[in-house]
């Protein structure tokens, strides 16, 4: 695109409405079943829409964007509604997906042949809400693991090589209130030893486990229910965490630096007037993610990192230091809440979201590199 030249000095700071990335609605299609989630075929044009029919039972779509359109390649029916699924501890060379549903399974499919599943297990009494991966795609050493959260309560962590028993299950201890957890990612996973599930519930719990040391690494509240979480990067030493929730909050957290007493430091920005339903981090820059609201809006922000990350309290130990989140661009796609984003992991800028309102995007959003 062209630019109009103008000089530091009129324009300050702030970008120029030319410099500023714009939200495209590049192709929109209507479903004909609620969608839940979306997530894109890595290295291709092709992406995964996942949900269920009115008539109860749960449906898979593969589209491939060609021509400017979307082409359906293949559509899937299972017996029970399929609520998220995740590439994120498959193979390039198999791409294979994970998938949590209604009743509690989590299921990998071969998508060339998805008749029955290549691993199945009833992994939850209840509804999986949530899955992440890491380990696959060359994303985060170690093994392939697959992490699992549910209105049982239960956050559960499987290797897909290794049959019905979880490798970790972190539950509420007896007598313990069971909360419903409605969102896990992985992180920390910069060499074959470090790895962290994040997971936050249903009455605003935030709880950061260790998987290495299998202990409660932190936890804090954030007041709303936690609708969404996700580390800027999984595969590097913890560096920022942002959660979501009802009432219209998200919190971004500084992994670098944890006191004693005071846990991680945070910004909070109120972003929506609605439930901020999701939070995804551009995977070509870190400091840039998308929000996804309850009033059909995304917005695009921008993390600033403070002059000083950390500092030392009066006693002499290091704390954090939390920096700032600017807002570069917003857009209203749909009357109905967005139920899930999901950035292409290999062209900068393309982007899917569902709806409520039976629908899903392709967008394109501009001027990436230039931030």
């Amino acid at each position: 695109g062209w630019e109009v030249p103008v000089s530091g000095a009129e324009t300050g700071w702030t970008m120029s409405a030319f410099e500023k990335p714009q939200i495209i609605a590049h192709i929109q299609k209507g479903l004909n079943y609620t969608v839940f989630d979306c997530k894109w075929v890595p290295c291709s044009a092709k992406f995964v829409t996942m949900g269920n029919f009115a008539r109860g039972t749960g449906v898979i779509q593969l589209y491939e964007i060609q021509h400017g359109d979307l082409k359906l390649l293949r559509e899937i029916e299972k017996a029970k509604p399929i609520k998220c699924g995740t590439f994120g501890a498959t193979s390039l060379q198999q791409r294979y997906l994970a998938t949590g549903d209604f009743a509690g399974n989590l299921h990998i499919w071969n998508l060339e042949a998805p008749e029955s599943p290549v691993y199945s297990v009833k992994g939850h009494k209840e509804i999986i809400n949530t899955v992440d991966g890491v380990g696959g795609l060359g994303i985060g050493e170690g093994a392939p693991e697959i992490v699992t959260g549910s209105r049982d309560g239960t956050v559960k962590v499987w290797d897909p090589r290794q049959k019905d028993d979880p490798v970790a299950n972190m539950e509420p201890v007896q007598g313990e209130n069971k909360r419903d957890c409605w969102t896990v990612a992985f992180g920390n996973a910069y060499n074959q030893e470090e790895r962290v599930v994040c997971a936050g519930y249903d009455n605003g719990d935030i709880k950061l486990f260790d998987l290495r040391s299998m202990s409660l690494r932190w936890e804090t509240n954030i007041k709303n229910g936690v609708c969404s979480l996700e580390f800027d990067r999984k595969d590097i030493s913890m560096n920022k965490l942002v959660a979501t929730s009802l009432e219209g909050k998200f919190h971004v957290f500084d992994m670098r630096t944890q006191h004693p007493t005071k846990g991680f430091a945070s910004v909070s920005e109120k972003a929506h007037k609605s439930t901020v339903w999701q939070v995804r981090h551009l995977p070509q820059n870190r400091e840039l993610f998308l929000t996804a609201g309850g009033a059909g809006g995304l917005h695009l922000w921008k993390y600033e990192y403070p002059v000083q990350r950390s500092k030392t309290d009066s006693e002499g130990v290091e704390m954090g230091v939390a920096g700032s989140v600017s807002l570069l661009q917003n857009v209203t796609l749909s009357t109905q809440p967005i139920s899930s984003v999901d950035w292409s992991p290999d062209k900068r800028g393309l982007c899917i979201c569902s709806s409520f309102d039976q629908m899903v995007r392709v967008l394109i959003i501009t001027k990436l590199h230039k931030i």
